[in-house]
């Protein structure tokens, strides 16, 4: 089990990389977090929502995701409530103390029975946490750092970001704050995001042996990861602007922004500029606009309305930029938005920037189901496939002069598309995922400035099979794997 002195310090990471590890090995691994508390979102086979780490790493282990490798999810709608999310379904919205208040009785019980199930059928557990095991406030009520690694039974390994600072203090501060029992389960520590001479390194890690006790596995250089990250912790690294910049995107950064993986293909194309625009100061002068999905769309439309960037969007709409929207930022482009039984927030209606002819209503029951189909607009992307997930309360209602975007499996329109493609929305999560759409989209922006198209085979880039294995190997290459075997009664 992977355990962190606080958040975003690579424990994700390093637990996909170890899944691909022991995958490699012949193992039949399964990822393991008890509870996540994350935005983004992935969507099982059977439609269930659990926490997008877990399903990256079961896609590293080379396994289908499943909703036990996440028994709960919190995704939070405000600062002190969030929707808690049961085996991949809503189970209900609660306060935070309400929830910390259920958690050793009720909320245990899921993650007990989908450990029992998941130890049965696989090889290997890689297990994460959360934050941090030493909140002392927490200690009582918590049930996805030491109390799941009692549940498991298994050695823990803490992993620290040297990066932030602190980096010793942060360990040592962390194993005296762990009660006994909890502290002797941690049986080896990796200090991870240096950057540096290694040599120069060498006397703190002699000196964090000596005091803890507790081996250093090894020091994982700082890299960038090409890989979904968990929380919005990692915003702030996402900005991608190279000296080359030929074409720039804007994503508009909502308070409760949610899968924002769906714009890391775009920060990989060449030549392309992506940008977080969160006030009205930071919009610049973009070749194209997206209004991403969120948590709550009512709420950060209202937002939205507030720091004056919806006005700011409607104009450029007006002097005809491109503008796309994904999910929420797709039911915000409509007429009309209407919440009359206070489904998703307070606020029972509001005009929409209406830059489709749509009209948006939230009703009881969440849409969560992967899905695909083909561009039916005319334009730029004409029957191109696609492919991608929704995670949506809002149902759309199309109005007159409607054109839908795509065209689903199933025969059903989904999306709507204006000026021969220059403005567009879906509820399809995961759409740039598709090489050849993001192809075409990207072209047609470029087209637009005067610039040469790009060959489909410049935005490939590596398969996410061959980022896993590389990540695994890499990781291995600095890591005491001899310990870690040991730890687990392995022999190499």
């Amino acid at each position: 089990m992977f355990q962190g002195t606080s958040s975003d310090v690579g424990k994700s990471v390093l637990a996909t990389a170890f899944c691909r590890l022991f995958a490699d090995k012949g193992y039949r691994v399964a990822p393991f977090k008890a509870q996540n508390m994350a935005l983004n979102s992935y969507v099982t086979v059977d439609g269930g929502e659990i926490g997008r780490s877990q399903g990256v790493q079961a896609e590293a282990a080379g396994v289908e995701a499943e909703t036990d490798m996440n028994p709960i999810l919190l995704k939070p709608k405000g600062d002190r409530i969030a929707e808690v999310i049961v085996h991949g379904r809503h189970y209900a919205d609660m306060q935070a103390g309400e929830y910390q208040a259920r958690t050793r009785g009720e909320m245990l019980e899921p993650v007990r029975a989908s450990l029992a199930r998941l130890k049965q059928r696989y090889d290997l557990l890689v297990i994460e946490g959360a934050g941090s095991p030493a909140e002392v406030n927490l200690r009582e009520r918590e049930i996805v750092n030491m109390q799941t690694a009692k549940l498991a039974d298994v050695p823990v390994i803490l992993v620290a970001d040297i990066d932030r600072g602190g980096v010793f203090a942060s360990i040592v501060g962390t194993l005296d704050i762990l009660e006994p029992d909890e502290r002797a389960r941690v049986q080896g520590l990796i200090i991870n995001k240096f950057r540096g001479d290694l040599n120069l390194l060498r006397p703190g890690l002699d000196w964090l042996e000596e005091r803890t006790g507790i081996p250093v596995l090894g020091v994982l250089p700082f890299r960038e990861i090409a890989i979904d990250p968990e929380d919005s912790l990692a915003l702030g690294g996402l900005d991608k602007k190279g000296p080359e910049a030929e074409v720039e995107i804007a994503v508009i950064r909502l308070p409760r922004i949610s899968n924002f993986t769906d714009f890391l293909p775009l920060s990989r194309v060449p030549g392309a500029c992506l940008r977080y625009v969160g006030k009205l100061e930071e919009w610049g002068n973009p070749d194209a606009v997206i209004l991403p999905g969120t948590k709550n769309t009512m709420e950060d439309f209202r937002w939205l309305r507030e720091t004056g960037l919806a006005e700011r969007v409607a104009l450029y709409h007006q002097e005809g930029g491109p503008v796309a929207g994904i999910c929420g930022g797709y039911q915000m482009m409509a007429r009309r938005l209407t919440d009359p039984e206070g489904v998703e927030s307070t606020i029972p209606e509001v005009e929409g920037l209406g830059l489709l002819p749509v009209d948006l209503s939230f009703r009881p029951g969440k849409r969560t189901v992967r899905a695909e189909g083909e561009v039916c607009a005319d334009g730029w992307a004409s029957g191109v496939r696609v492919k991608g997930y929704e995670i949506h309360l809002g149902r759309a209602s199309f109005l007159k002069g409607h054109q839908p975007f795509l065209r689903l499996a199933d025969g059903k329109p989904e999306g709507a598309v204006e000026r021969d493609g220059e403005v567009w929305g879906t509820h399809l999560h995961g759409i740039f995922d598709n090489t050849p759409f993001l192809f075409h989209w990207i072209n047609h922006l470029r087209r637009r400035k005067g610039l040469h198209p790009l060959e489909e085979q410049a935005m490939r880039g590596r398969s996410r099979s061959e980022i896993y294995a590389d990540l695994a190997v890499w990781v291995g290459e600095h890591l005491d794997m001899e310990r870690i075997d040991g730890m687990m009664g392995w022999e190499r």
